[in-house]
């Protein structure tokens, strides 16, 4: 990145797991963050580590899904650290179900968060960048998107996001802006714990079935992702762009 570009991050669901960790990554990079989530107290901690560590950073409580509230998290982030230059879209929840037994409310809050929440963030964010010439989106989707059973709105909502990421990258590369997508597999997380919660069975043990169906022979942590998000935002990922990188340990259909 050259000196005329701002070196500041977004990145959403910053509040534990895997955007605690991209948090946490980009500091050590050199940007300034902007971490926002619902969990407030998360995104509080994770700006108070980077500040205490010589970082500077802001959190934000907002839901991603909500217009006014994206619009007025992204202008407090341009005011208090600078205009954005990097998004990370990360933020996600889950409502499995089997799809006679899930609802409307189950089908509309993940598509909510996943895709709409991206859309806004990314309509936001987009115009710091394209005014600067130069920018990076990272959208964060899932093998799921290749199919799960039991996830049929958060697999829509991230074979969705890859959709999204690809049209970005057409849309935006001439303004100097790069879009691409991690496509994670299993990542040992808050909220894989609670499948295993929900499912009956202990988390180590939920990870060790896992880790034996992955050819590295190990599930992935949320620092698996932060570095390949730290590529992709990078001066140097300037000509990869549209592209989904499945980081799941061994090939992906």
């Amino acid at each position: 990145m050259t000196e005329s570009h701002s070196r500041v991050a977004i990145v959403t669901g910053a509040g534990q797991g895997i955007g605690a960790e991209v948090s946490r990554k980009l500091a050590a990079d050199g940007f300034a963050v902007g971490l926002l989530d619902l969990n407030e107290a998360g995104v509080k901690q994770g700006a108070e580590a980077i500040v205490a560590n010589g970082g500077k950073a802001v959190g934000v409580t907002l839901d991603v899904s909500d217009a006014e509230q994206v619009e007025a998290a992204v202008a407090r982030v341009a005011e208090e650290l600078g205009a954005p230059t990097v998004l990370v879209n990360n933020a996600g929840i889950t409502r499995d179900n089997l799809i006679f037994k899930m609802t409307d409310l189950d089908w509309d809050s993940v598509i909510g968060v996943h895709l709409r929440g991206s859309f806004l963030m990314s309509r936001a964010v987009q115009a710091h960048m394209t005014k600067q010439g130069w920018g990076r989106i990272v959208n964060l989707s899932s093998t799921s998107a290749l199919g799960n059973r039991g996830q049929v709105n958060y697999s829509a909502a991230k074979a969705g996001l890859q959709g999204f990421t690809k049209t970005l990258a057409i849309e935006l590369g001439k303004f100097g802006v790069t879009a691409n997508a991690i496509a994670p597999g299993f990542i040992a997380t808050d909220m894989t714990a609670a499948t295993a919660d929900r499912m009956g069975i202990s988390f180590d043990d939920f990870k060790k079935a896992a880790a034996s169906q992955i050819p590295v022979n190990r599930v992935g942590t949320p620092a698996d992702i932060a570095h390949v998000v730290s590529f992709l935002v990078s001066e140097g990922a300037g000509f990869v762009s549209g592209q989904v990188i499945y980081v799941a340990g061994g090939p992906k259909d």
